[in-house]
């Protein structure tokens, strides 16, 4: 057991001790968001009278692997926020800990070898059982393709979702290559920014099955500018003004759980009519529109 395995369950301790005195919290070192760094930090501070970087918790912490052993005062902190004096007792009672499970596991091991044959056997019959009641009941599935209705060409994949509607629950189901595959008689609903939704019943037949999907002209628009070079800015401006609402809404993901960048209608309408080489890596994920058909919302995350 090398130190880094130990500092990899230091890491796991103190996002349990974390959790402790944030309840709400359910996450982990990857979902941890800038809010929960800061409130760490300041926990940290409180419990141990010591500080730790933002930058440090991002270098060290968040990863899920590490190369290297941080620094043993950095570590001495985080033993100490963890209940303990330090790292030397963190690792002394970690491999005391690990030791002793494996003693244990090799006793459990020994006894247990007289009952290997007769587990495996019953494994084996279970599984064979599966499988035959996989073929016997699987149900019958029916392969969708997604088209254009104009151009009649395959959707892009990540252009649309789909969704098996059961009991008012959506479940999202993967699309490959402007196909998917569902189960006969499930109720699907197909989502995009880009096309107008659609809500279908799955046939019986044994055709595949094609779906057209119209256009939706404003969000073709709006990824046409975002993704283009600037030709004529006033032309661009009076056509934004057109299919924009003036209570618009922007809200851009930020990447690594860092919060949501938010612009108003002349803000976005701005990074449009002079576009820069960061809007081309937004992806547009959301698009709303209110009741004069004007764009409403758009909810973009970066690529």
């Amino acid at each position: 057991m090398t130190e880094l395995d130990v500092f990899f369950q230091l890491k796991l301790s103190v996002l349990e001790t974390y959790r402790k005195q944030h309840p709400y919290f359910t996450g982990s070192w990857k979902t941890f968001s800038s809010q929960d760094i800061f409130n760490l930090i300041d926990s940290i501070q409180l419990n141990t009278k010591q500080s730790v970087s933002e930058k440090w918790i991002y270098t060290h912490l968040k990863p899920e692997q590490n190369e290297k052993l941080p620094r043993k005062d950095m570590l001495d902190i985080l033993s100490q926020y963890v209940g303990l004096s330090g790292w030397d007792e963190f690792k002394f009672q970690y491999k005391g800990t690990a030791i002793s499970e494996e003693t244990e596991e090799a006793i459990i091991s020994k006894t247990g070898n007289s009952r290997a044959f007769y587990v495996i056997g019953i494994c084996l019959i279970l599984i064979l059982a599966a499988l035959f009641l996989k073929n016997v009941f699987v149900p019958e599935k029916k392969t969708i393709e997604l088209k254009d209705t104009f151009t009649k060409e395959k959707i892009a994949t990540d252009e649309v979702k789909a969704f098996v509607v059961n009991d008012s629950v959506e479940k999202a189901i993967p699309i490959k290559n402007g196909i998917l595959e569902v189960g006969v008689k499930d109720k699907v609903v197909l989502k995009s920014p880009f096309y107008e939704g659609k809500q279908i019943t799955v046939s019986s037949n044994s055709e595949p099955q094609i779906i057209e999907l119209k256009p939706d002209d404003y969000g073709m628009m709006l990824k046409a500018f975002m993704q283009s070079d600037i030709k004529d800015w006033e032309i661009r401006k009076a056509q934004l003004e057109m299919i924009l609402s003036d209570n618009l809404e922007v809200m851009v993901m930020l990447k690594d759980n860092l919060g949501v960048e938010y612009f108003d209608k002349k803000e976005f309408t701005q990074q449009l009519v002079v576009p820069t080489p960061s809007l081309k890596q937004l992806k547009i994920v959301v698009l709303e529109k209110d009741k004069e058909n004007k764009i409403s919302l758009i909810r973009l995350i970066q690529k």
